[in-house]
């Protein structure tokens, strides 16, 4: 049921739309702004349109119901306007599970040091639970518009709403090549929510181009930098491609990727790390430490040795298709297959022990990862080095 909404001049309206903003600031947003709640009509489109055509390679999220996901009203009826927020997750590396060896370790190395620990890497956003602090952050927003007499609601990490459109729409950015808002200053080292609300607060002045041709130049390094060609025209992103998504979706990841799906086993960062927007904002604001708990990596073997309710635990903040442990496994096979030194018996142990599993879809990824190593497993027999 829709209540009614206070009756408040414009001079207080404006006075609180300010003071939004302020708050948004002491909680630690990085850029808040405010957009007008009204259907985002050609994202809409666009979305129909990249689903029609399967960019989405099976992702739902706002690909599931288009019409929802780009109708505030949808979220909050009566919705006249949306207070976005930014929260940037750029940090300084945190210390990493593995030591500084190469991808494949020599086997020639000193016989006396330690063999190395395999392990997997993780997108800078997953690092923490940045999507939390931004929700913390958006709250006291909401909490003083609900004070005010008005109706809100906040959004984060949710497919009700694009979220990088509304934050487009209220000035905090433009969009990149790579289909990424650009934050000046910060670049896209950022995560994205709002407060969508009934109070009809006057928007912010929009933040550079529309279009990503018109601020990126003729720059193309996000394009030429993605490992597998997904992005694949100005602002368009074929997700049958994109790394980060083959490693959330379930069933087999494909064949044709896994080499260049490398150490990760949780996202993807290359076409950011070469942007030169990011790198700019980086030389300018250095980087704070990681917050407590961060970690850049996981120890691939420690990872496969794990139970399903230790896996959840320890990464179940994450998105992992249909809450099932073993797609963290599958993509830790495949990223021992890549980084793994088969000189190692603890990695071809693991790997020979998954190959004869009972579960076919990790026992394949395993094979595979047996002969991108060069060892053979029978299916009861010893491990051997292929020569």
């Amino acid at each position: 049921m829709v209540t009614d909404s206070p009756v408040v001049s414009a001079d207080a309206l404006a006075a609180l739309a300010r003071s939004l903003l302020g708050i948004g600031a002491d909680s630690g947003l990085a850029a808040v702004g405010i957009a007008r709640a009204e259907p985002f009509e050609e994202t809409r489109a666009i979305l129909e349109s990249r689903r029609d055509a399967g960019l989405h390679g099976g992702m739902q999220f706002t690909y599931r119901n288009p019409v929802r996901s780009t109708d505030p009203d949808r979220i909050l009826p009566g919705a006249r306007s949306l207070v976005v927020g930014a929260r940037s997750y750029l940090r300084q590396e945190p210390p990493r599970t593995g030591r500084d060896e190469p991808e494949r370790p020599d086997r020639d190395r000193d016989p006396g040091r330690p063999s190395p620990r395999p392990s997997g890497s993780i997108a800078r956003y997953a690092r923490h639970d940045h999507y939390g602090a931004l929700r913390s952050g958006l709250e006291p927003i909401a909490d003083r518009l609900v004070a005010d007499g008005w109706r809100a609601r906040v959004v984060v990490d949710d497919n009700a709403l694009v979220d990088r459109v509304a934050a487009q729409r209220a000035g905090l950015g433009w969009f990149g090549r790579n289909t990424l808002l650009l934050v000046p200053g910060l670049g896209s080292w950022t995560v994205l929510g709002s407060v969508v609300t009934d109070a009809p607060l006057e928007p912010t002045p929009p933040a550079g181009p529309s279009a990503p041709t018109e601020g990126c130049g003729t720059c193309r390094r996000c394009v030429t930098a993605c490992p597998t060609g997904a992005l694949v025209d100005d602002g368009v992103l074929d997700a049958r491609r994109c790394l980060a998504w083959l490693a959330q979706a379930p069933g087999t990841f494909p064949v044709e990727f896994r080499a260049a799906l490398g150490t990760r086993i949780y996202g993807c960062d290359d076409c950011q790390q070469v942007c030169p927007i990011n790198r700019t904002g980086e030389r300018h604001h250095e980087p704070p430490v990681p917050e407590a708990g961060s970690t850049a990596d996981v120890d691939l073997l420690a990872l496969l040795a794990a139970s399903d309710a230790e896996l959840l635990a320890d990464h179940g903040r994450w998105y992992i298709a249909e809450r099932d442990p073993r797609y963290l496994r599958r993509n830790a096979l495949v990223a021992l297959g890549n980084v793994g030194d088969d000189s190692v018996p603890a990695t071809t142990a693991t790997l020979a022990r998954y190959a004869r599993g009972d579960d076919e879809l990790l026992a394949e990824h395993a094979r595979w990862a047996l002969g991108r190593l060069g060892v053979t497993a029978a299916p009861d027999g010893p491990v051997g080095v292929c020569t």
